[in-house]
Formats: structure tokens, C-alpha cells, sequence
């Protein structure tokens, strides 16, 4: 890739437990440059090294830092040519710094163009066949339809901060939302909110039955830090 990479942690709050369930890892440039200037340098020539660069350091840094909760990483479908061999370099780091792998959740992002559902399919399938966890990340922005919640089944549904910002004040997103809530629980999927930004967003998600919580009113993502509970601020 010609440059090193690091990782930062957002917690995902479990509410009902009032508990950190999951970290995020997202990645970073090597002086902490965001996920934009990341980008800046990826190509077709070193979008696979970079998947695989991404996963290795997520676990390598999670394990280091002693995180005990589920660990969350974003995964480039474009760049997973054989799942399995992905599959094989996971479990590899994962046993090289003592991660426990069926701690992991890998999520799909919507910003990635996703031509192919079966190839997809065969990824989630295969991940879950492992023991991971799959979700599709900022649902409602992108490519992502009921049809494909449907048909995909992941393991937990991240709903795109569009979509949750002001919610309290639009019923055409709560539509959207409870739609959603509704579908999900008839198929076992979990519901995330991501993005919360305010109180009245928290209150409206939490009274329609969504459990899982991530945005910066509890915390923002901090460079190579796990914070912890007692740091985060709304989960009075």
C-alpha cells in the first residue's frame, strides 16, 4: 500500500444492559488521518492488500489494548475474491495475538457499490459458517433494500445516521425505521443505530425497541483506545 495504517474504537452500546457490546474499529492514516484520506490511496491494484492489512491490524491493536468484547470490522465485498481464503488470514492473526474469534463481526459497508447480491451472499454465508457475525452497515443510504435484508439474513442491521438524525422530528424515517424494527425481528436480525447525535434521537430509537446504540453522544471513536464504560456519557 506504501503507508502504514492504524485503528480507532467506537463503542457500540448495548441498552438494555447499559453496557458496551461491541468496539467499531475504523481505520486511519499513520498520523491518525481519517478514513478520507485513507481512502485517498486505494485502488483496484490494492484494495485486496488493504482488506486484509485492515482485518490484521483491527485484531492485532483490539487484542493489545485487552478488548473482551465483540469486535466489529468493515470489510470491502469488491476485494473478497474467495471468502475462505479471507476466512484463513483472519483466523491466522487472530491466533497469532490471542483474539478470540467468536468474538468478531464483520460488516458491509452501503458506500461500497455491491452489483453482485449472490456474491455477497456467498460471503455471509461463509463468515457465518465460521462463527462470525455479519451486518450490513448504513442501511438506508445505499444499496440495501427489505429485499436484501431479507434475502442476506445478517446478523445485525446498522441503520445509516441519515436516517437517524432527527428522527423525534420526521415521521417518514420513523415509518422507515419501525418498518425495519418490524422485519427484523421476524427474521432474528439485531437493529443498530448508528450516528446518534442527542437525546430526543436516543429516546425516540430506545421506545421503538432498538437495543443497539453507537454515535457520538455516547463517545466518539478515540485512536488505538478502548473506552469504557464509566467514560461514556447517556447511559444514565
Amino acid at each position: 500500500m506504501g503507508f502504514q495504517i492504524r485503528m480507532a474504537f467506537q463503542p457500540i452500546i448495548d441498552w438494555l444492559d447499559k453496557s458496551i457490546y461491541a468496539y467499531e474499529a475504523l481505520v486511519r492514516g499513520p498520523q491518525g488521518e481519517g478514513a478520507g484520506w485513507v481512502f485517498q490511496h486505494i485502488n483496484e491494484g490494492n484494495k485486496y492488500y488493504f482488506d486484509q492489512a485492515c482485518r490484521v491490524k483491527a485484531i492485532q491493536t483490539a487484542a493489545r489494548l485487552g478488548c473482551n468484547s465483540f469486535l466489529s470490522i468493515n470489510f470491502l465485498p469488491n476485494a473478497v475474491y474467495n471468502p475462505e481464503t479471507c476466512i484463513k488470514a483472519t483466523i491466522e492473526a487472530a491466533d497469532l495475538y490471542g483474539f478470540d474469534l467468536t468474538k468478531l463481526i464483520f460488516e458491509v459497508t452501503e458506500g461500497e457499490q455491491i452489483p453482485d447480491k449472490a456474491h455477497l451472499n456467498r460471503i455471509f454465508q461463509s463468515y457465518s459458517k465460521r462463527g462470525f457475525q455479519t451486518a450490513i452497515d448504513d442501511y438506508g443510504s445505499g444499496f440495501a433494500t427489505l429485499d436484501w435484508l431479507i434475502e442476506l439474513k445478517p446478523d445485525i442491521l446498522k441503520l445509516d445516521m441519515q436516517l437517524i438524525r432527527d428522527i423525534d422530528q420526521h415521521p417518514a424515517k420513523q415509518f422507515i425505521v419501525e418498518q425495519t424494527v418490524a422485519q427484523c425481528e421476524l427474521q432474528g436480525t439485531k437493529v443498530l443505530a448508528e450516528g446518534i447525535e442527542t437525546r430526543a434521537e436516543l429516546d425516540y430509537l430506545t421506545s421503538v425497541g432498538i437495543r443497539y446504540l453507537q454515535g457520538y453522544y455516547f463517545a466518539k471513536p478515540q485512536l488505538e483506545t478502548l473506552a469504557q464504560t464509566a467514560e461514556l456519557s447517556g447511559l444514565q
